[in-house]
């Protein structure tokens, strides 16, 4: 429950209502390195209450979110307040934590500052936590929660390696603690007030919430959310803001059985419609409107391979659903307790060039023919980082075999049978630096001899050249055993969900490799993918659902 009060009842129990009130400041180190361009942390305390916060923040220069913890004496209660926005304060008090916390006393002395100090030594999450305190200055307080009760805690360091530590410390009658916390607030329980600071430190891209993906001949379209290939495809479109070069971006499903038992391949893509052609023009007309694709195998695959003026879907993320989660979990196994969800969760930051300030259509697809299908909830979120991992500034689309559109007539990846593979010829406007193909692969044919259980190696040849092998493989099938309650059990004691594959397992997300291409001039240059497919076996065949992009630096 929330309740609204005004922060000016704690302002009139402040610091600048008592006599005597220190100011310390605190400087963080690692392994002796003192952190370059922190905001150094503000302790103000006297004997009534103690103040955490940072000089940015006393500057009124601090980015949303921040907190202050205010710790009141002596009940050592604790008060967080989190500034969300401007007009958006939340707080939640905790009377209890102080109060549990347990500490080991050394005999260990030293000066801090000029003031004698000793030493406590405290056991949290398998983290030693050393916290340096006096008695000289007759008050108790510190940069942190830890050690309120001891004294005034001037130095915490964690594992002998992350050091905090008071660099000054002078009296002062004006703290202007007023002018920070002079705004109503909305209290609320300890649990929701580290909810709404944790999603406030990011931006959240609500997509889907349980939608339904299913096999149906009928059309459930409406103005926000668009259903293809009989409902086995959800689509919506999606603006994203301009995202930093050190920004992190993440995709997240939810996924659950509405009545499908099997393992089925689901993808999330985003379409490009950067060129004349898209896939969306597929969807709305038909998958034969989309360039082909032939190999000479004697069929065509439509939409799968970049042309001048076409982009096949990009993929985000590839997933696999599990026998039958949540729905079926009423086959019951002795010592297995199932589980209710299927959470897929995977970085796409490298994605960044073709999302930053766009608005596209983000879809996603399960296949199947069920009616009751499957229940997933979409959600993309924008984390700001300091650390910039992806590097590049280009995304260009090559290819993606992956049979969106199954369930209205794309076939399946089946040009693998054929030396030839799978080519893409594309066309460099400008030298790429550092190029990378960003590749995820998977493979099928659920028989004995199907490549779904037969190791194969993928070969990918740039401009006619080796330049990676790898055979795709997944061995650790058996740890999502509690995920599949429909997988079959098999007389050798093993169940279907257990035996490994060509890099999936049901339940799980399959990631992409990245293989490092070295710098490519500017003109034109070829890839190729190599899988040697297996042959088909009465009305089994083999298929391989492959998808890259071009990364690098222009």
């Amino acid at each position: 429950m929330f309740q609204k009060i005004s922060l000016s009842f704690f302002i009139v129990l402040s610091l600048f209502a008592f006599a005597q009130t220190y100011e310390v400041q605190y400087i963080s180190s690692y392994n002796g390195k003192v952190i370059p361009d922190q905001s150094p942390t503000l302790v103000l305390a006297n004997e009534k209450e103690n103040f955490i916060l940072n000089t940015k923040i006393r500057q009124q220069k601090s980015e949303f979110p921040y907190e202050i913890t205010q710790i009141e004496k002596p009940s050592n209660t604790v008060i967080s307040y989190a500034f969300l926005k401007p007009d958006e304060i939340i707080s939640t008090s905790d009377a209890e934590s102080v109060a549990k916390q347990t500490f080991e006393f050394t005999k260990e002395t030293k000066k801090i500052l000029g003031y004698n100090c000793k030493k406590a030594v405290a056991k949290i999450n398998s983290n030693t936590i050393e916290i340096w305190y006096t008695n000289d200055l007759k008050i108790n307080g510190g940069p942190s929660v830890l050690g309120q009760s001891l004294g005034f805690v001037l130095e915490i360091e964690r594992n002998k390696n992350s050091l905090l530590s008071a660099t000054s410390i002078k009296k002062v009658k004006k703290t202007d603690i007023e002018k920070i916390l002079n705004s109503s607030v909305i209290s609320t329980d300890q649990l929701g007030y580290r909810d709404m600071l944790w999603k406030s430190r990011f931006t959240t891209l609500k997509v889907f919430e349980n939608e339904t993906i299913n096999f149906s001949g009928d059309s459930k379209s409406d103005d926000a959310i668009k259903r293809f290939a009989n409902e086995t495809i959800i689509l919506k479109k999606i603006k994203f803001p301009e995202i930093k070069e050190s920004d992190n971006i993440f995709v997240e499903l939810k996924q659950q059985s509405n009545g499908d038992a099997y393992d089925r391949t689901g993808t999330v893509f985003f379409i490009s419609q950067d060129k004349k052609e898209s896939f969306l023009d597929g969807l709305e007309n038909g998958v034969k409107k989309l360039p082909a694709y032939d190999n000479g195998n004697g069929k065509q695959y439509f939409g799968v391979t970049s042309t001048e003026s076409y982009n096949p879907a990009v993929e985000m993320m590839r997933f696999f659903t599990a026998f039958g989660i949540n729905k079926f979990n009423h086959i019951q196994i002795k010592d297995k307790t199932w589980q209710t969800i299927s959470p897929y969760r995977q970085d796409i930051t490298e994605l960044k060039p073709a999302l930053s300030g766009k608005e596209l259509w983000i879809g996603t697809f399960i296949g199947n023919y069920d009616k009751g299908g499957h229940q997933v909830s979409l959600e993309i979120t924008i984390h700001k980082s300091d650390q910039q991992i992806h590097k590049n500034n280009t995304m260009i689309p090559l290819f993606n075999t992956l049979n969106i559109m199954e369930m209205a007539g794309q076939d399946y990846a089946t040009m693998f049978n054929k030396d030839k593979g799978l080519m893409i010829e594309f066309t460099l406007t400008k030298d790429l630096k550092n190029a990378q193909l960003r590749y995820i692969t998977t493979g099928h044919g659920g028989w004995e001899n199907g490549d779904e259980f037969v190791p194969k190696t993928n070969s990918i040849l740039l401009d006619g050249k080796m330049i990676f092998s790898f055979i795709p493989w997944r061995a650790d099938c058996g740890s999502y055993r509690l995920y599949n309650p429909a997988s079959g059990n098999f007389g050798d004691g093993l169940s279907s969900s257990d035996l490994s594959r060509s890099n999936w397992c049901p339940g799980t997300v399959t990631n992409p490799n990245f293989i490092s291409l070295g710098d490519l001039k500017a003109g034109k240059h070829t890839i190729q993918v190599k899988i040697p497919q297996g042959p088909t076996e009465g009305n089994s065949f083999s298929s391989w659902n492959v998808s890259g992009v071009l990364l690098g630096t222009e």
